[in-house]
């Protein structure tokens, strides 16, 4: 920016001093876009080539998919469990796992009623004083063994039979929702490997070449839109009181013959140079504004952004 405005400075400096050419310093620029990489991933080949015109929605560039693809089947496949674990939480178990708890919980009702039988049997025994009492420990304590597990597969067939808690129906249901969201994203990224034009325009620049590793955030591809370049030049503050946006002007291109009819659409309201506080006499005709003029005439649209081109407005002091 300041090498341009320092180029403009001398234009004018120059014109001021009997430069012949009239009209203020300026280059020719076109409206840019940009397509940045999302992710860091090799160029794996061009679909178009640089100069060459675009339509919105077309394929520019590809990059390397093979990262992303192994990563969106690893999460589709992690979705996939979410959802079988899910539908068994609500289905709640099979028939063959309840009839297997049953018989478990007969075999243990069985133990249990052995174990009460032979701490009885002790128990007699000990009161005769035909059994030592640390034999009838061992049988009272294996009694109450066959108890419990009896209990907790009483306690475990009624949880079959209850089905899957509320609780974890929700949980199961969370982890398919955030399962689901990652492949989305995983998905979105993989899409975005096919770099597309989002306007029509014209192919200005590839930076990249295929096989090059563009880091995440790097331009991919710079596209020039819009049906007409404008020139982007400097107004002196001698002429910015008296020309608005909305002005016509006249563009002379370096190198053509014949100018440009432009109408100005912007113009800064602050100096792109020295501040004004800090000028004085003199140094006042240094203070110039950055304003932009849309060609109204038809241009070719091979014209070149950053050409010289000099504006004159519609009143010359």
């Amino acid at each position: 920016m300041w090498r341009l405005v320092r180029v403009g400075l001398s234009l004018l400096l120059l014109a001021g001093c009997g430069e012949a050419t009239p009209g203020l310093p300026g280059t020719l620029e076109w409206d840019r876009i940009t397509r940045v990489a999302e992710v860091s991933e090799p160029v794996q080949r061009w679909l178009v080539a640089e100069g060459e015109r675009v339509t919105a929605g077309q394929p520019l560039l590809t990059l390397d998919p093979r990262r992303l693809d192994a990563r969106l089947a690893q999460a589709e496949g992690e979705l996939d469990g979410a959802r079988a674990a899910l539908a068994e939480a609500r289905q709640g178990p099979r028939q063959e796992t309840i009839a297997a708890a049953r018989a478990d919980l007969a075999r243990a009702r069985a133990a249990q009623t052995l174990a009460d039988a032979d701490y009885r049997r002790s128990l007699r025994l000990f009161q005769r004083q035909v059994l030592a009492s640390a034999e009838l420990d061992q049988a009272l304590a294996l009694r109450d063994q066959r108890r419990a597990e009896a209990d907790a597969l009483a306690a475990r067939l009624e949880e079959l039979l209850r089905g899957e808690r509320p609780e974890r129906i929700a949980a199961a249901t969370a982890a398919v929702a955030a399962a689901r969201a990652h492949v989305d994203d995983l998905r979105v990224d993989r899409e975005r490997l096919v770099v597309t034009a989002p306007r029509d325009g014209r192919v200005d620049d590839l930076p990249f070449r295929p096989g090059d590793q563009p880091p995440a955030g790097a331009t991919l591809v710079s596209l020039l839109v819009g049906d007409a370049p404008y020139a982007r030049f400097y107004v002196p503050v001698g002429r910015r009181a008296t020309l608005a946006v909305g002005d016509p002007v006249t563009v002379h291109v370096t190198g053509l013959d014949t100018p440009f009819a432009a109408r100005v659409e912007s113009l800064a309201r602050e100096p792109v140079f020295t501040p004004y506080y800090a000028l004085a006499g003199d140094d006042a005709s240094r203070l110039v504004y950055l304003a932009r003029a849309r060609l109204t005439d038809a241009a070719d649209e091979r014209l070149a952004a950053g050409l010289p081109v000099r504006v004159e407005l519609g009143r010359e002091p």
